[in-house]
């Protein structure tokens, strides 16, 4: 009997233990009070982000009048393409988008390549003095542009690189592949050793293991790593600047500069100039989202 009564009771009580507690709608459990102020306060952000590109698309559609008479946070009354027309004829947009190409395409190759060299020696090869070397790359990234512009002035102007675009790929070239370096050090310094001790047990060449069993397996981190250095030269203003003195040689973002004078702007034209220079780098964006999307998420699932 008494056993009885305990095997009855037992689910009850395990019942009452193991209640579920009450959830929202679609098994999501209730939000508090700092999630609505963290949503909150996330939707401000991407306000405070989005603001600026409202007013870059809006007032390249005005006219100096309407921009005049409405103020830049209202809508166009007509679609006015002036602005883009100008800027377009002015600086020969297709030159600088193609000079832009070229020389952020170039880098980004170069600078993946050469940091992925150098990070296998370092982080798989085991150099002397790994530690120091990694720190000379980091303190490399920490150099201010503004130092480096009298030294490689001097420097391109003696080897007749100077007004040259090739000169500025040699210097982002250098600078995109020590930050790449000293990451992907870091990273190489953590590769399996099984894998690297069965490639060469079965006769594979330092060249055959960097190509057939480091490459495929860091080639999403080497894709991040792409686009980024892409990204990063497209946007660089100082150095294109200092080095590419003639007109047919300058990027996108130096001659969306040009039009800007001492004490008058023409506000329609610069938006459009600002909206001619964001559509380039949107488009590349757009098409290498999901090679991004899986670069950064290709470590967090094994």
């Amino acid at each position: 009997m008494a056993a009885g009564l305990v095997l009855e009771t037992t689910p009850a009580t395990s019942a009452k233990k193991s209640a579920p507690t009450p959830r929202a709608r679609g098994g999501m459990t209730k939000k508090r009070g700092i999630d609505w102020l963290l949503l909150a306060l996330v939707i401000v952000g991407a306000l405070a982000v989005l603001a600026p590109f409202y007013l870059v698309l809006v007032n390249s559609f005005k006219s100096p009048v309407d921009y005049a008479n409405s103020g830049p946070l209202a809508l166009p009354q007509s679609l006015d393409f002036s602005g883009i027309v100008a800027f377009w004829e002015r600086v020969n947009f297709p030159e600088k988008v193609w000079n832009s190409l070229f020389i952020s395409g170039i880098v980004a190759v170069l600078a993946v390549l050469i940091s992925m060299l150098n990070a296998f020696a370092i982080g798989i090869g085991r150099v002397r003095g790994r530690a120091w070397i990694v720190l000379l790359f980091l303190l490399a990234n920490l150099l201010p542009q503004e130092v480096l512009l009298y030294p490689l002035y001097y420097m391109f102007k003696t080897v007749h690189l100077y007004d040259n675009v090739w000169s500025v790929i040699i210097v982002f070239t250098v600078i995109q592949a020590a930050f790449g370096t000293y990451l992907l050090s870091s990273v190489y310094g953590t590769f399996p050793k099984e894998i690297l001790e069965a490639a060469s047990i079965d006769g594979a060449t330092r060249w055959q293991i960097l190509w057939r069993v480091v490459f495929p397996i860091s080639r999403p981190t080497l894709s991040v790593l792409l686009i980024f250095f892409f990204i990063w030269t497209w946007n660089e203003f100082l150095i294109p600047l200092t080095f590419l003195a003639s007109n047919a040689n300058q990027t996108v973002p130096v001659a969306i500069s040009v039009l800007q004078g001492d004490r008058l702007m023409d506000v329609t034209t610069t938006s459009a100039s600002a909206l001619l220079g964001i559509i380039p780098t949107l488009i590349f964006f757009l098409i290498f989202q999901r090679t991004l999307t899986r670069g950064i998420t290709a470590g967090a699932v094994k």
